[in-house]
């Protein structure tokens, strides 16, 4: 699945296109590795590093959502690795 798509579905942002943003903005490590776009390949297992509401998020995929379903689903499909980190001077509020 499309990163920006499984952002979206995963609720981890509100609209597709600020996950595009997101990504094109190089704000985002998939598996370790910088992305910048839109279209890399997220599978179960891979591990995405985002800023999100002024913290970092480390979390992994558990399942490829179908929809973007009710927040309660959306939370099935991964996993918090860390406890979100505070961005320094979090000027960054995606």
């Amino acid at each position: 699945m499309r990163l920006d798509k499984f952002l979206f579905f995963a609720r981890l942002t509100k609209t597709r296109s600020l996950a595009q943003k997101i990504v094109r903005g190089g704000h985002i490590r998939l598996n370790g590795q910088p992305v910048s776009n839109n279209h890399a390949d997220v599978a179960p297992g891979s591990v995405i590093t985002l800023p999100l509401h002024g913290a970092v998020h480390v979390i992994r995929v558990e399942a490829i959502p179908n929809r973007r379903g009710p927040a309660a689903e959306a939370r099935e499909h991964y996993r918090e690795l860390t406890t979100p980190q505070p961005i320094d001077g979090a000027s960054a509020t995606f």
